[in-house]
């Protein structure tokens, strides 16, 4: 298993950093980690992810779990479960009532896992950089 993970405190409400998590059009306009997303990011839906890390290839995923202000899940996987990737995001409210910890994490399982996982790049820059930049558009 291998897996990429932070986490940020942004101030702001959970309801306005989910609406810009979930509104795959204009991802690019403040994500500096991808060039575009297609797709409507909603429960159930296939969308296509274009990361900038890996130009020219485009990252096929279901919104597997979808619970509005709070979590999403998309995922994706080989049949009979030979390698599974699996990326949370997770809202949580502070008690100051003004800030949210915002966090992401990706993890790679599977019974093919340990030789697929040698060819992915290390995301932990890419998460990091997602997470500034998702805090730096829901503050400003």
């Amino acid at each position: 298993m291998k897996e990429f993970a932070t986490t940020i405190t942004i101030r702001a409400t959970a309801g306005s950093i989910w609406n810009i998590l979930i509104d795959a059009p204009r991802w690019a306009e403040w994500n500096t980690t991808v060039d575009r997303v297609d797709g409507t990011i909603a429960a159930g839906e296939k969308i296509t992810v274009h990361a900038r890390i890996s130009p020219g290839r485009a990252f096929p995923v279901t919104v597997s779990e979808f619970v509005p202000n709070q979590k999403m899940v998309w995922s994706s996987a080989m049949p009979l479960g030979l390698f599974k990737g699996a990326r949370t995001y997770t809202l949580t409210p502070l008690p100051d009532g003004e800030s949210v910890e915002y966090s992401m994490r990706e993890v790679f399982s599977g019974p093919l896992a340990p030789m697929i996982t040698k060819s992915i790049p290390d995301l932990q820059p890419a998460f990091e950089e997602f997470a500034q930049a998702l805090k730096a558009h829901a503050e400003g």
